[in-house]
């Protein structure tokens, strides 16, 4: 079987399916931007296309995502042709369709057999448009507006799709009626021999001091420090954990940047606007317990999740984090936010603990629980841990899913492109 994987950050969510594919013995081809030359990765032939075009000054602002998304899916399907002129053409594709980039590869190949990574079908009711009121100041109607023009791709997506692969029931569940009969629930997959619990972990601060389990850690994690992920929920607890908790140590992962949601105001981070907020409640001493770390390489992650005492997870209904995923596989006594992706993966003291995601009292008051109860977070790590091995683990359930849906797939007659 010949399979394409697409994706503008390969290998992205291919990063282990995309392997195991070339070593079931199939031929493995991706196209990606990411690379300027032709490469191998773990068997994988990489090959490069480059985005050409740039975006129209003074489009309509409904249009600007949208375009970008074109550009991309032009610029791929240019990519497709000249490899369709070297005799080409694979039996499956792989696309994760975020970027656009797989719009028009049917028109290329309309006999392959297109399967879409569908991560989220963006919703304009109100649990998804105004779930925060501090950031759904808009009265008009031109959130719901965008918002319904940024789902263009995915509606022109599900005209051209043969199938569709979503990580949770909560992302599946976002997409239209009309998606469903078309799509697996699989989520990626949890490498729990490699997260795994490590009495003897070590998390060098950037001081040079080092911590391990036998100090009072409490965890925070985001790809970027955000409101999407609940950063400000947290950072304005932070004063009162630190003054009920005098030897805590407060760790935080994550970029300046953004990932979800719209920008800070002014040119200034999230991150910053709510160290901002809280700085001037906070005497000298306490603040010098707290530790951004920012982004930091894969094994550092681990370290600061195995020395972890309690950790904290807050999100919007939105995309479930690996990270929350990997705290509870690495034996983490969690502290959750009680949300639709969170209640799909955490059971409320089973599994770990969860309050009302703008409930700053109930979250301290439940993490200084937590924290004084050792014999719960032993029971809560614990059963985390067994239940992720006994969901998500990579090899044992994950990985054979992805790879029975490429088999399946590729079995199935083409579904023609939808006008």
């Amino acid at each position: 079987m010949k399979v394409l994987c697409i994706h503008q950050n390969f290998p992205g969510q291919y990063k282990h399916l995309a392997p195991e594919l070339v070593r079931l013995g199939h031929e493995v081809t991706a196209l990606t931007p990411k690379v300027k030359e032709p490469t191998t990765w773990n068997g994988v032939t990489v090959l490069p296309y480059q985005i050409r075009g740039s975006s129209t000054q003074g489009i309509h602002p409904y249009l600007t995502d949208f375009e970008t998304k074109i550009l991309r899916g032009v610029s791929c399907c240019n990519a497709a042709l000249a490899l369709k002129t070297q005799g080409y053409t694979p039996d499956v594709i792989l696309a994760h369709h975020g970027w656009g980039e797989s719009l028009f590869l049917k028109d290329v190949w309309p006999e392959a057999r297109l399967g879409l990574y569908c991560e989220l079908y963006h919703r304009t009711s109100s649990d998804f448009l105004s779930f925060d009121p501090e950031f759904a100041k808009d009265p008009s109607l031109r959130d719901v507006q965008r918002i319904r023009m940024k789902n263009l791709n995915n509606r022109m997506h599900e005209e051209v799709m043969d199938a569709g692969i979503s990580p949770t029931q909560f992302q599946a569940g976002t997409f239209p009626a009309a998606w469903q009969d078309r799509l697996t629930v699989a989520h990626d997959g949890i490498d729990t021999d490699l997260v795994a619990p490590n009495p003897g972990a070590r998390l060098t601060l950037d001081s040079g001091e080092v911590l391990s389990r036998d100090d009072e850690v409490i965890t925070f994690i985001n790809r970027n420090l955000e409101p999407y992920r609940g950063y400000h929920i947290f950072m304005r607890a932070v004063p009162e954990i630190l003054r009920r908790r005098p030897n805590a140590r407060i760790v935080l992962i994550g970029g300046d940047e953004v990932s979800y949601g719209a920008k800070a105001p002014d040119g200034k981070s999230w991150k910053q606007i709510f160290v901002d907020e809280v700085r001037g409640q906070i005497p000298d001493a306490d603040w010098a317990r707290v530790h951004f770390l920012g982004r930091v390489p894969y094994g550092r992650y681990l370290s600061m999740l195995q020395v972890s005492r309690a950790h904290v997870y807050l999100t919007y209904p939105f995309v479930l984090s690996w990270s929350l995923l990997e705290a509870m596989s690495a034996g983490c006594a969690i502290l959750a936010s009680d949300t639709a992706p969170v209640r799909e993966a955490l059971t409320e003291d089973e599994t770990g603990w969860m309050v009302d995601f703008f409930d700053r009292g109930a979250l301290v008051d439940r993490l200084c629980a937590l924290l004084d109860d050792p014999g719960a977070r032993a029971r809560l790590g614990t059963a985390a841990r067994a239940h992720v091995q006994g969901t998500y683990d990579l090899r044992r359930h994950c990985l054979p899913k992805h790879v029975d849906w490429v088999t399946r797939l590729a079995t199935q007659a083409p579904r023609p492109a939808r006008d």
